[in-house]
């Protein structure tokens, strides 16, 4: 019971006590007041008002604003240093008095880009929370470039991605392999076709993803690979979800290439046809973090968690 009390308490001064140091930490983080009320979920007044209090405690200015721009003072860039150290030791100091007490509790924000977010986290997550229902779990939906880009600035605790990432200051760890496959619908010219080269792909208008998706970005490597000038692809249409592009298929506005994993409804509905590429195309799936010495338990226990349901579904979707 001592121990529960204990790490209450600890967490009630992380949150009261050095909320104005939480706050401009994340400012300074970001540069931003906006992005800053956005991550913390505050209003842009609050946030200004907090860093005024530690500004004024410490009697100096901490930023600089000019032309709707802040940056960093001395004394700003001091307070910074030692506040990720603060954060730090706090981070350790929650994991050593969880693993005394035993709670998993807390709350994680995690971000997935858009095939990820709809066709494979709700039973992932479906099943963390039925393991550990204490646990809250934010999640964010945005392409591979915006959830990359979250992780970066801290916005959010863990991205899953489906394209590879270029930062190398981040840990990438592979979760599962997936298969991406043309569709056409059925009664279309290949539907008969048990493969699909790089030819039969441009004789098609081609439906595709945004600019930032996952699945566009392999795609043009893939095809990249195969041939020097992906602008033969005949592209009729860029649409911002996995549902759009298979509706602008079936409705037989074009072909495109996508996740198997996204497929299966309409497979048994017999809406589309799914033919596999020759040469084939498979993509990982990811988890992206930022490297941290010590971190929340929770966020220990989602990666080894998250881990383990990806070895005991590697295979889905894939034969």
């Amino acid at each position: 019971c001592y121990k529960k009390i204990l790490l209450e308490y600890f967490l009630w001064g992380y949150h009261m006590a050095d909320r104005r140091l939480q706050v401009f930490h994340t400012v300074a983080r970001l540069l931003s007041f906006t992005k800053a009320a956005e991550s913390l979920h505050m209003t842009q007044p609050a946030v200004t008002f907090q860093v005024r209090q530690l500004e004024d405690y410490f009697n100096t200015r901490l930023f600089d604003r000019t032309h709707n721009r802040i940056s960093l003072t001395d004394a700003g860039a001091h307070v910074y240093e030692y506040a990720a150290k603060i954060f730090e030791l706090y981070s350790e100091m929650e994991n050593s008095v969880r693993a005394m007490t035993g709670e998993i509790s807390g709350s994680l924000t995690i971000g997935a880009s858009t095939t990820i977010a709809e066709y494979m986290l709700p039973a992932l997550l479906g099943d963390f929370k039925v393991k550990y229902p204490d646990v809250n779990i934010h999640l964010k939906v945005s392409n591979t470039e915006g959830i990359v880009s979250m992780v970066e600035n801290n916005a959010i605790d863990l991205g899953v991605v489906e394209a590879p990432v270029a930062n190398k200051n981040l840990v990438v760890e592979i979760c599962k392999a997936d298969q991406l496959v043309a569709i056409v619908p059925p009664g279309h010219p290949e539907a008969g076709r048990t493969t699909l080269t790089y030819e039969d792909l441009i004789k098609y208008p081609f439906i595709c993803r945004e600019e930032g998706s996952g699945t566009r970005e392999v795609i043009n490597e893939y095809l990249a690979q195969i041939k020097d000038n992906v602008d033969d692809l005949n592209i009729s249409m860029e649409l911002g979800s996995p549902e759009a592009v298979k509706g602008a298929v079936e409705a037989g506005m074009g072909i495109s290439v996508v996740s198997r994993a996204t497929i299966q409804k309409e497979l048994k509905l017999n809406t589309l046809v799914a033919i596999n590429l020759e040469p084939s195309l498979e993509r990982p799936f990811s988890f992206v973090h930022q490297k941290q010495k010590f971190r929340a338990r929770v966020m220990e226990e989602l990666l080894e968690f998250a881990q383990k349901y990806c070895e005991e579904h590697k295979n889905d979707c894939i034969d």
